[in-house]
């Protein structure tokens, strides 16, 4: 780790490393969890995956800049949909906005920050669809998650609907992306590229909702929070007295109403993942490790709705390593993955409550 640590904080060290290696150092630098799944999925799917992630999360890294005014996340922000449209200015850009990142922003995104030319130079080697797939969810995160930071979030969204949203921006988009280039990988997985694309787009929700969840209480000590008041006034419950000391049956309620409402995401998910080819276990194996480990994240915020540190519903690391060996037994049955599902699940969902989604159109 400490060797990991010390490339990673050297942007010229990264530099030197061939295209996988730099994108798998930077992947273990600024996520874990993908850098876990990522490379399960088949060699030829790999590149392009990798390097959509790293694209997202250089906006991540925008919009999460303390010292960046609303008006400079905006230039950044479409700057860089430009250049990843175009393969230009990625050197004008990485010196611009690198300086500028405090010391909040973790070693990692500072180098991936320095480091956007190679990683743009890798986004220009793939297919023109890749491409167009990539370029497509970085305009789409770039316009929209910026609109979020104008608003007053501490008394939440105003409803579900604009919840949904929200998630469709920062991961809905990106489960189309996923979605067009498992078609463009596999004509077998294109014949369902429709439903697939629907699909994703609520997987993408599912595990956006169980990380709003997971994070409610960090969020609240920042004066922010992401959840719809509309559910929580059907409760008696107004989110505006939401604070890190809260302790109310009738947030607890509505907390379990979200659960509800991300189980039903998930179950989408698992649809998603049983249309690809039961001989694709690499890509499937990525779908589900991403959905076990988000039911398992959700059954411990359902078993303890009073939690206050999301360190007290997150999963431990040999909740992750069952998932991995169960997801792995199942992998090719359609059956089996039912009752999984199933039996891991079964909690989730409220008595007597439902909730009727607006589907999104995706873009």
């Amino acid at each position: 780790m400490n060797g990991l640590q010390t490339t990673i904080n050297n942007p010229e060290l990264l530099r030197q490393l061939s295209d996988s290696e730099l994108q798998a150092t930077l992947l273990e630098g600024v996520s874990r969890t993908f850098a876990l799944t990522i490379p399960q999925l088949p060699g030829e799917l790999y590149p392009a995956v990798a390097n959509a992630y790293l694209l997202c999360r250089i906006v991540d890294t925008i919009e999460d800049e303390i010292s960046l005014s609303p008006a400079q996340k905006k230039y950044f922000c479409s700057a860089f949909i430009d250049i990843v449209k175009t393969g230009n200015n990625a050197e004008i850009f990485s010196a611009e906005l690198a300086p500028l990142l405090s010391e909040q922003t973790i070693p990692a995104e500072h180098s991936l920050i320095h480091l956007v030319p190679r990683v743009i130079a890798i986004t220009r080697s793939l297919d023109a669809p890749q491409i167009e797939a990539l370029a497509c969810c970085v305009e789409t995160m770039a316009n929209g998650m910026p609109v979020y930071q104008a608003l007053d979030l501490h008394a939440g969204l105003k409803t579900m609907k604009d919840m949904d949203d929200y998630c469709y921006y920062v991961a809905g988009c990106v489960g189309e992306m996923l979605a067009k280039l498992f078609c463009h990988y596999s004509p077998e997985i294109a014949t369902h590229r429709e439903e697939l694309l629907k699909l994703s787009v609520s997987f993408g929700q599912g595990l956006q909702m169980t990380n709003i969840l997971k994070d409610i209480w960090d969020d609240a000590k920042r004066g922010v929070c992401w959840l719809p008041q509309d559910i929580f006034t059907e409760t008696g419950f107004n989110l505006a007295e939401l604070t890190p000391t809260t302790n109310n049956e009738q947030f607890r309620l509505g907390l379990s109403h979200l659960v509800t409402i991300a189980h039903g995401h998930l179950q989408n998910a698992l649809t998603y993942t049983q249309l690809l080819p039961s001989h694709e276990t690499g890509i499937r194996n990525f779908c589900l490790w991403a959905l076990g480990m988000a039911v398992l994240t959700l059954k411990k915020i359902k078993a303890n709705l009073n939690f206050n540190e999301s360190n007290q519903v997150k999963i431990s690391r040999n909740s992750v390593k069952a998932t991995i060996v169960a997801t792995k037994l199942t992998v090719r049955s359609n059956m089996l993955l039912s009752l999984l599902f199933n039996l891991t699940s079964r909690n989730l969902k409220t008595p007597d409550w439902h909730y009727s989604p607006i589907s999104h159109t995706g873009q």
